[in-house]
């Protein structure tokens, strides 16, 4: 079972199901081969409770907003219309109050360049100045953030707050004039999934992984909750097609940049819709193995197994697992070999030669009366 990212049929140009490829099914001719990969997650390293503290020069994009450059980004900058995927962490900046945090709760904020809601203004301006990849921190002047009304209920915002905003883009979408998810047909969201995922696997090819991290981000952006429960049938199965290869090649990268407990996440969201996946109970497997978590990983492994049986990759672990539970147990029992100390050895007996002459005399006078019995008879 070798790493590699998935690379499935485009769901949405065939008209039904039957048309693309199986998410569970081994490596194919598509399937683009990674020796030696290495991930690097969208979610800054600070623990986010506070802003960053950032020493860039200060960027002037509007009277009220001003922009400095964490992690520089790439390429050009949206167009107005141009569809944002962004994460985003908000504070108001007089009490460094926290009142958002998109990476917390894992799903990306599509904006609108040019439609943004009214509290977003000034965020779609900074936005709008950014680069695929580019992380930055905004200041916000309260004339285009919440007014001077704020916000009293979700999020929580007092009036005429000054804002500041730890953003990164994760990319944007040029077609279809800012054409927001909403306002897609099914067939288009599954579309601009999949255009996505293809366009990672090309990154993944180029050895450009933090973009194609990206890539897989925003395809799985087009597929969320809400969309997916609204789905049945051939649909669901159509974007299921897309959205599982994404979860399976992100944990993939996981594996690779040691982040297991995220990988695990991964590849669980895939069982939750397809518990017989192969590839997503072997590289749980995988990232459970690493985490120390044997019989878990054992219990995964023993899964694919029945699922694919003559997979080698598979046997390879399920081995390994087993001469680590061996070499586990000759460690313990070394270690209690020392702990204890050696068993010790019985001690020779000591004689007494006053006890040698008394049993020697004792059996002599037996043995000479014994003699003058069967004289007598």
């Amino acid at each position: 079972m070798a790493v590699v990212p998935e690379d499935a049929a485009p769901a949405a140009a065939s008209p039904s199901p039957a048309g693309a490829t199986d998410p569970t099914a081994g490596s194919s001719d598509n399937e683009i081969t990674v020796e030696e990969t290495s991930y690097v997650r969208t979610e800054p390293q600070q623990d986010g409770s506070v802003p960053p503290v950032v020493t860039t020069d200060m960027e002037v994009l509007h009277d009220k907003v001003k922009k400095q450059v964490i992690k520089e980004g790439q390429g050009k900058v949206p167009s107005k219309f141009s569809t944002c995927f962004v994460h985003y962490r908000a504070w108001v900046q007089s009490s460094v109050h926290k009142f958002e945090d998109t990476w917390q709760e894992q799903h990306p904020v599509e904006i609108v360049i040019g439609k943004e809601k009214k509290q977003m203004t000034g965020l779609g301006i900074g936005v709008g100045n950014m680069r695929r990849g580019e992380r930055a921190l905004l200041h916000v002047g309260w004339e285009l953030g919440y007014g001077k009304e704020g916000s009293f209920s979700f999020p929580n915002v007092p009036p005429t707050a000054d804002l500041i905003y730890e953003v990164e883009l994760i990319g944007f979408d040029d077609a279809k004039e800012g054409k927001a998810r909403s306002d897609m047909t099914v067939e288009e969201r599954i579309e601009a999934a999949d255009r996505r995922k293809l366009e990672g696997n090309d990154y993944f090819k180029e050895k450009k992984f933090d973009e194609a991290m990206q890539q897989y981000e925003m395809a799985v952006a087009y597929m969320g909750d809400d969309f997916m429960f609204q789905l049945f049938g051939k649909y669901r199965d159509m974007a299921l097609a897309v959205k599982n290869p994404c979860h399976l090649n992100t944990a993939a990268c996981l594996i690779k940049h040691k982040r297991f407990d995220e990988a695990i996440a991964q590849c669980s969201i895939v069982l939750s819709e397809d518990e017989t996946n192969v590839k997503a109970l072997f590289r749980r497997g995988k990232a459970k193995a690493e985490l120390g978590q044997t019989e878990a990983a054992r219990e995964d492994f023993l899964k694919a197994k029945k699922h694919s049986p003559e997979d080698k990759e598979i046997l390879r672990e399920l081995r390994l697992l087993a001469e680590q539970d061996k070499a586990m147990y000759q460690k313990q029992k070394e270690l209690y070999k020392g702990l204890f100390g050696p068993r010790p050895q019985p001690k020779p007996k000591t004689t007494n030669p006053l006890l040698v002459f008394w049993r020697w005399l004792v059996s002599l006078i037996s043995y000479l009366a014994k003699m003058f019995t069967r004289k007598n008879d």
